[in-house]
């Protein structure tokens, strides 16, 4: 595997939670430079032997946003 995606969505009680598409991991933070952190120590947790750990984390950062008619 040479990339992993992560789904960046805001938290309903502030901040951002990402989950891995296709693996098990997820994280949350308060702002999106934490976020990046915690994605990175939570891949590293997650595939401990480096030869089987994605080179490249995309986020996909996903933002709903509601407007008056």
């Amino acid at each position: 595997m040479t990339e992993i995606v992560f789904l960046v969505e805001n938290d309903l009680d502030g901040g951002y939670t990402a989950r891995a598409l296709g693996e098990s991991i997820f994280t949350q933070a308060d702002d999106i430079e934490t976020l990046k952190a915690m994605v990175r120590d939570a891949v590293r947790c997650h595939f401990p032997n480096e030869q089987n750990r994605p080179k490249v984390i995309r986020l996909h950062i996903v933002r709903d946003e509601v407007i008056a008619s």
